[in-house]
Formats: C-alpha cells, structure tokens, sequence
C-alpha cells in the first residue's frame, strides 16, 4: 500500500457471540494486527447498542494494550460531550503512563447514542457546543499548562498524548485544521463530505507543536475474502447487522425484514452510509484501497472489517495484510 493501514474495531458482537467472545475478539485482532504490521487499531465510543462491545473505550484499550506489545492503540473515538476533560485526561494520562508511546485519542462531539439513552447519560445535548473549549481544555491538562488554574490530571500532566479530531462535516474540519491536529474523517458511515472537508482541513491547516503539516485518516469499510463470492455473502449478513445496529433497539429483525428495508428509501440511505466499502479477495481490495486512498487525499487508512464473526473479521485482517506492505511508522 502507498499509505499506511490501520484498524478500526468495531467489537462488533455477532449473531451467536456473547460481548465476552466479542471482547476476546478483539484481543486477538489486536496481537494479529500488530504481528501483521498495521500501523494502529483504534475503538469507538457507543452506548445502549447490544451489537457494540466498546462503550467503556479506555477500559477496552487498557486490557488489549496489556496483551500486546508495540502496536498502538486508541479512541476513535471518544465522545467527549459524554465527559468532563479532567476524567479523560486522567484515564488517557493513566493508559500513556503505563503503555508509554502506544496511546492515541480521538476526539468526537457527537454523543454515540440516541436522545433517550442520552438523558440515561445526565445531559442534554448542549454539551456538544462546548466541543472546542473542551478539546482545549483536555489538551491543557494532558501538557504542562493547564488551562484552569489549580487543576491538573494525575496521570496526565505532561504525558502529551496526541489528540485527533475526528468528524463527518466542514466543523470537525475546521476545527482540526485551527488547532493544528491530525483529522480524521468518517468516510466508513458519513461519506458525503469527504472530500471538501478533507481540503478545508489541508488548506486551513495552522502547524501546531503536535504537528507540523497536516495529517489525514479516512476510514473505509472492507471485508476480505478468499473468493468473490464468500466476501459478498459477508457483505449481505454485514448489511443487516448494520438494520439491526441502527433500527433495532426495540426488536429483533429477520434476514427477509432486513432485506426488505434495505431495498426501501430508507435502506437506500442505509447503502449510502456504505459507500466506501471494499469487498472482494485480497487483491481487487488492495487495488480499491489504492484508488480510494486517492480519492481521500489521505496519509493513511483505517479500514472497518466488516464479517459477521470474529473468525472471519480475523481473516479479514490476515488476508489484506499479505498482499499489503504498510509504510513503517
């Protein structure tokens, strides 16, 4: 590949698995990516999802950065509406003094939920127009200047654990670019934007004691196959999963229901959300990565491995790798 590769773990929690088999999964792709040479494996924040295993992120990376080595791990991201400052940077703080070098953290002002599970969570929804004094202040505390006078984070203080912006719109990007930060942008679930953010980012870009020149991440969607026809039949258990992830809170849906609503309006909208997804044997997947590489303008990828199981997300990972070269960190 002409641009590093990365993971982003979903801990999806298939069909017949438990969140404990999710959770393991997750381990072992970790210790594979990092035998395999991805640059790093990141994890999301989400809440009141029985498909999703990372709702508590850093407790996530604590474990799996005690069962592996070198790789490096993070939020991708963090919800920080979700949180105060302080907290975070005391648990980010407490991973980088522990697995020094190793730790990211991506920032996000979306809440990763919905509006009930929200109030379950003590706010409103206000919390996001604060986004940037917080990224602000979380940055204060993870340097030796904090930005509240008789606050500090122990651990935190001094650590510089690097921070990205993560967003789907022009304001993540902007906000990136002002702050002088890495951006990563969502390509693999909000694609619309893409491309004009990523310029404004590039354009507007201020170098920053973190980073000298702007840096992007775009992330895509892969499911990786021995043949053609394995990796579609994936992809098609994927999309449902992906019905009963955003739909389904309330029920559970049958393959023909989710079938039925991907072929509505509103599963079109669904396919949408897809559009940057790579699916195929090792070598049509490389060959797309390439291309959307280009098309991103980015300096590295993060690729969701979409398969239904932990097994086949394991192969996923295992099948681009050997057919794909990632530029040393």
């Amino acid at each position: 590949m002409s641009v590093p590769l990365s993971i982003l773990d979903l801990a999806i929690i298939g069909k017949a698995e438990s969140a404990r088999d999710s959770l393991q999964g997750s381990v072992a792709l970790a210790q594979r990516a990092e035998k395999m040479g991805y640059r790093r494996v990141w994890y999301a924040e989400h809440h009141n999802n029985s498909a999703i295993a990372s709702s508590a992120t850093s407790v996530l990376i604590a474990h799996i950065a005690a069962h592996t080595q070198t790789i490096r791990l993070g939020a991708g991201g963090i919800m920080l509406p979700n949180h105060s400052p302080l907290v975070i940077a005391e648990q980010f703080g407490t991973l980088e003094t522990l697995h020094p070098g190793r730790i990211d953290l991506g920032l996000g002002r979306a809440p990763g939920t919905d509006q009930k599970t929200m109030r379950a969570m003590r706010h409103d929804g206000s919390e996001s127009d604060r986004f940037p004094q917080d990224v602000l202040e979380l940055q204060g505390y993870l340097s030796e200047h904090t930005r509240i006078p008789g606050v500090e984070a122990t651990p935190g203080k001094g650590t510089q654990v690097p921070l990205y912006i993560l967003g789907s719109s022009l304001f993540g990007a902007t906000l990136a670019a002002a702050l002088g930060l890495p951006y990563s942008f969502a390509s693999h679930f909000a694609p619309d934007a893409l491309q004009s953010a990523v310029a404004v980012y590039r354009r507007e870009f201020q170098p920053s004691e973190q980073l000298a020149r702007p840096y992007v991440i775009a992330g895509v969607n892969a499911i990786v196959a021995e043949s053609e026809e394995e990796a579609q039949l994936q992809y098609r258990v994927s999309r449902r999963q992906r019905v009963a992830r955003l739909l389904g809170r309330e029920r559970h849906y049958t393959d023909d229901e989710a079938d039925a609503i991907l072929e509505s309006p509103q599963g079109q909208q669904l396919a949408q959300m897809m559009k940057y997804s790579a699916v195929g044997t090792p070598a049509t997947v490389r060959a797309y990565l390439e291309d959307f590489a280009r098309h991103a303008d980015a300096d590295e990828l993060i690729v969701a491995h979409l398969a239904s199981s932990v097994e086949s997300r394991l192969g996923s990972v295992d099948l681009l790798a050997d057919v794909s070269t990632p530029v040393p960190a």
